[in-house]
């Protein structure tokens, strides 16, 4: 259980994120198009799962627009937006948007990704949606680097992200 806060008020997840030098869970999530991708389908690329609550969220939606903008500068990397959102709003928030460099997928119709990854909040008002955390993984499916941001409504640390790839 990782413990952060949301506007100042301390909450939980139901885990913790994989270690550095782990094996990276697989996972099945649903994209935009209703298609299932799995951790297998980026094989061989570098892969940045931006985990966050809901694209519909002023700190989320940065955190998309951010990774967009900075993987256009990538090579050989894929950039995964995660949440519990359908993958109508997040198609539409991406295509309103024009973010082509990032995927969305969400967890919707079941939580095994949540529970690999340890991110579903277990109380507090945002209980059962995504915490906000990073996970890099390597080409080889090791885990490079984690951040479970510590204060919900902050964004990421993306300099520290990316500078592991």
């Amino acid at each position: 259980m990782a413990t952060i806060t949301f506007k100042g008020n301390e909450v939980h997840t139901q885990g913790t994120l994989p270690q550095v030098g782990d094996s990276a869970p697989d996972f099945s999530l649903t994209g935009s198009d209703l298609s299932q991708k799995t951790l297998a389908d980026f094989s061989g690329k570098h892969v940045v799962l931006n985990i966050f609550p809901s694209v519909d969220t002023g700190t989320c939606a940065a955190s998309v627009r951010r990774f967009n903008q900075e993987l256009s500068e990538l090579q050989d990397t894929v950039v995964l937006c995660i949440s519990r959102d359908l993958p109508f709003a997040q198609g539409r928030f991406c295509a309103a948007e024009g973010l082509e460099q990032v995927l969305s997928l969400s967890e919707y119709k079941d939580a095994s990704f949540s529970e690999a990854y340890g991110v579903k909040f277990s109380d507090g008002p945002l209980e059962g949606l995504l915490s906000r955390a990073v996970v890099v993984i390597s080409p080889d499916g090791k885990v490079k680097y984690t951040e479970q941001v510590a204060e919900v409504t902050e964004e990421p640390n993306y300099k520290a992200a990316l500078a592991s790839i």
